[in-house]
């Protein structure tokens, strides 16, 4: 059985499903499990990474644990020493490319490293996903282009190589499974480097649409965030990350398409599967 800890977060939701669809067993710890909408067959537990308080059932026949949540950074060393009480032989981190390639504000870093820190001192077997910031990170722009064609942000040059959830989950999915991934740190990434002007553009190819980027000035996105009443954090971990990919672009790396022996998914492809939410 696998715990995924983040389970209804971008990476632990599509982790979930591919377990399922697998067949496997799997619990899926939630803040608020009556709106989870997981697939049929999963369990789902209320539980809160942040204290730790998850339920001790939760934890029955554990093999393997994903630990995919920004709530458990101060308490992740608690939850894998229940995991591993429970019987619990792996876990996967879903980390960030900035602990390997800095960018961004060091705090957040930090933040990334320490969760690596609590999985390689568990006494499980640990592999931590160090991925490029994600293809669903475009979704911040739906109330734009449900308003309008532009798209209006801070550093439209700066360059990442985004990655599809989807990859992200299969990848997680091996290292819950197999043996071979043991202490391993995979820096996980898309296929292409891509600019804020690349995305908007196959955006628009992705819904048919004639869609722009539009340069404004990092004050007025910090300024604009917060009136929509966003923590502090949130502006800081996006810009600040933008403002260093502008001068050197994120990495990219061959790893997804080595370790599943095909392609990493394009954010052409990740654009077509989302069109919709796009939609006016």
């Amino acid at each position: 059985m696998y715990v995924v800890i983040g389970a209804t977060g971008i990476v632990g939701r599509n982790v979930v499903e591919q377990l399922r669809a697998a067949g496997a067993e799997v619990t899926a710890i939630t803040r608020a499990p009556d709106a989870a909408v997981l697939p049929p067959g999963t369990t789902v537990v209320r539980g809160d990474p942040s204290g730790p308080d998850i339920p001790d059932h939760a934890w029955d026949g554990v093999e393997a644990v994903l630990l995919s949540s920004r709530a458990a950074l101060v308490s992740a060393s608690e939850l894998l020493s229940h995991a591993a009480r429970y019987g619990a032989r792996r876990v996967v981190v879903v980390s960030a490319a900035t602990v390997q390639y800095p960018a961004g504000e060091p705090r957040f870093i930090a933040g990334f490293r320490a969760l690596e820190d609590a999985a390689e001192s568990s006494g499980l077997a640990w592999t931590c996903l160090r991925c490029s910031d994600f293809d669903a990170n475009a979704l911040a722009w739906v109330p734009q282009l449900r308003g309008g064609d532009v798209v209006r942000g801070a550093y439209g040059d700066a360059a990442t190589s985004p990655i599809h959830e989807r990859d992200i989950a299969a990848v997680a999915i091996r290292a819950l499974t197999e043996d071979d991934h043991a202490g391993r740190h995979y820096v996980l990434t898309g296929p292409a480097s891509l600019t804020q002007h690349d995305k908007v553009r196959i955006l628009g190819t992705a819904t048919r649409r004639d869609l722009s980027f539009a340069e404004l000035a990092p004050e007025q996105i910090r300024a604009a965030m917060t009136a929509q009443g966003l923590p502090a954090d949130v502006p800081d971990r996006l810009l600040g990350s933008l403002a260093d990919y502008a001068h050197t672009p994120g990495p990219t790396t061959d790893t997804v398409a080595e370790l599943l022996a095909r392609p990493a998914l394009d954010f052409a492809t990740w654009a077509a599967d989302h069109a919709s939410a796009f939609t006016r």
